[in-house]
């Protein structure tokens, strides 16, 4: 993990090579394929280990203090090595879908599952309208992040996380007297 982690930070998950990773970890090749059938698998099994619990986001009083907490974090995070891996292991899936099936299991799916979790407890509790989508509320704030992460046609910026977070949940904040 040392060696993926260290190798990364000099190139991209692509022009990464099993061989370069056996040679800084002074290990075989087939030790390494002994444990990750791919390099593709090797790296995100270092993002596991390494990147991923940089996310967690802290306690919060409401749910849209949650959201802006998790959208901060995420932004931190994409603006870093953690954002490389991730670009690099999206763009890695699209030729081997198990890395893809993989990163949602083991990495997406558990963080949108606490998010939803967060807009449920919020509509129970009144902060936020009875009818909102819990799932497309998240969808609506997290897909236009990972857009900019991977066609970086603009800035990923914590105004615009504060901005984009502002304007979804406009539309799901309950009104006063609908509490």
């Amino acid at each position: 993990m040392d060696a993926v982690f260290a190798l990364l930070q000099e190139t991209s998950a692509r022009d990464l090579t099993m061989e370069a990773v056996a040679r800084r970890a002074r290990v075989g090749k087939p030790t390494l394929y002994k444990w990750w059938p791919s390099k593709a698998a090797l790296v995100l099994a270092m993002f596991q280990e390494r990147l991923a619990g940089q996310l967690e986001a802290p306690e919060a009083r409401t749910s849209e203090e949650a959201f802006r907490i998790r959208v901060r974090l995420l932004i931190q995070g994409f603006n870093g090595l953690f954002g490389k891996v991730m670009a690099d292991l999206i763009a890695e899936g699209q030729s081997e879908p198990e890395i893809l099936r993989d990163l949602y299991q083991q990495h997406m799916r558990p963080r949108r599952a606490g998010a939803i979790a967060d807009v449920e407890r919020a509509k129970a509790n009144g902060e936020f309208r009875r009818d909102t989508d819990a799932e497309l509320l998240v969808d609506s704030i997290v897909g236009p992040i990972y857009f900019r992460l991977l066609l970086r046609f603009a800035p990923l910026t914590e105004a615009y996380g504060e901005a984009l977070v502002e304007q979804v949940l406009r539309g799901a904040r309950a009104s006063p007297k609908r509490r």
